[in-house]
């Protein structure tokens, strides 16, 4: 499993040299996607990129857990979470599949 990260200033670079832009344009884009997701996610609406994956929100019904320090039963709230959801052609290349 892959534990090292491609960092923020790290993609802007990447994003820059494969577009042919300068960083601080690179940055503003990659800023405005982030934001453009966030928007969306928080009106409750996915965001589809294809061939890439899907950014959506998911609702997880309320449920029965345990406090650990008490062993008490306790009503764990329902709530909404984003997720993502990748392609099958991106799940083919990080798994040597295609």
């Amino acid at each position: 499993m892959a534990k090292e990260f491609l960092t923020k200033a790290e993609l802007v670079s990447y994003i820059a040299k494969k577009a042919g832009l300068k960083k601080a344009d690179a940055e503003k884009a990659l800023e405005a996607f982030i934001e453009a997701v966030k928007d969306s996610l928080g009106k409750g609406k996915g965001v589809r990129l294809i061939g890439f994956g899907t950014f959506m929100v998911r609702e997880r019904k309320a449920r029965k857990g345990r406090n650990p320090r008490t062993g008490k039963t306790i009503t764990i709230p329902a709530t909404k979470v984003p997720v993502f959801k990748f392609s099958a052609s991106l799940k083919g290349l990080v798994s040597g599949k295609k």
